[in-house]
């Protein structure tokens, strides 16, 4: 899969900075040292919220994969699929993973796109209100990525535009292709998949149907190995009872910095324990 990747990325142009100063900052050369984490789904990953100071300060360790598909020091707005894109939760996402290990650099992969149903996240798919191929777009720039680092994980936000009555029935399905369809395309069988909640506002109670797209990310943990859910509890709306506000986008990157964080740890523990439990298997008496 990595071969196709990379020839998808032969066909655009596009500009990697390896070892050398970008804005003063320095991309490992060693690609494991180079964590790369691709920010997937729609508006509320992309982020709507207000850019404000703190915003556009970056990490020494951050970066962002832009438009044009170079690595520069991340800082708001990361994506730019539309032109109200703003605040997001994956800066914040990255700083806290960077600033838990002095050894790792974070590349954020911007690829989330307003308004996309999951339909569109399948090869070919079309989403016509921004004229784009979310899902082949996403593969094009992961493959430029990958010529730098190595992908740790996929951040997805996505739902609102499947709670409906004819979407939101299949969206279990669609939701489980789509996370096997990433880690085989990507080659990265368990990389963790981190689904976070939709907005719950007080002003726009929830349907049936969008309670049903929620009961699918909340069951992801106990169907499909190395994923997590993140709760939208009390966070704010920027006005439009959609989009969460800036605050709430910096608490949701806080969130699945934890709930990734809470992964490795578990699946650290669990490798070191399967050492030990080969050798206690193999001490059991054998039966005849």
């Amino acid at each position: 899969m990595l071969k196709k990747l990379l020839g998808f990325a032969a066909v655009i142009p596009f500009v990697l900075l390896v070892s050398v100063p970008v804005q003063g900052q320095v991309i490992p050369e060693e690609p494991n040292a180079f964590h790369l984490f691709l920010l997937a789904g729609q508006s509320n990953m992309a982020g709507r919220g207000d850019v404000e100071e703190q915003d556009r300060v970056p990490h020494p360790r951050v970066f962002m994969l832009t438009k044009n598909n170079e690595w520069k020091p991340a800082v708001d707005p990361l994506h730019f699929d539309k032109s109200v894109a703003g605040v997001g939760l994956g800066k914040t996402f990255g700083q806290i993973v960077a600033d838990l290990d002095p050894n790792v650099t974070v590349g954020l992969i911007p690829c989330a796109v307003g308004g996309s149903p999951i339909e569109t996240w399948k090869p070919g798919g079309y989403h016509s209100q921004t004229k784009s191929h979310p899902y082949d777009d996403c593969l094009r720039r992961v493959g430029v990525a990958l010529e730098t680092g190595t992908l740790k994980g996929i951040l997805w936000h996505q739902g609102e535009s499947d709670s409906n009555a004819q979407k939101a029935p299949l969206y279990r399905q669609e939701l489980d292709e789509l996370i096997a369809r990433f880690r085989h395309e990507f080659d990265v069988p368990e990389v963790p998949f981190i689904a976070g909640q939709m907005g719950q506002f007080v002003e726009r109670p929830w349907d049936e149907h969008r309670k049903q797209v929620d009961a699918v990310h909340r069951s992801l943990v106990g169907n499909v190995p190395m994923t997590a859910f993140v709760s939208s509890d009390g966070l704010g709306h920027r006005g439009d009872q959609v989009n969460f506000d800036s605050a709430g986008y910096r608490e949701l990157g806080k969130r699945y910095a934890d709930a990734y964080l809470e992964m490795i740890q578990a699946n650290r523990s669990s490798d070191r324990r399967r050492p030990l439990q080969r050798l206690m298997q193999s001490l059991q008496p054998r039966t005849r």
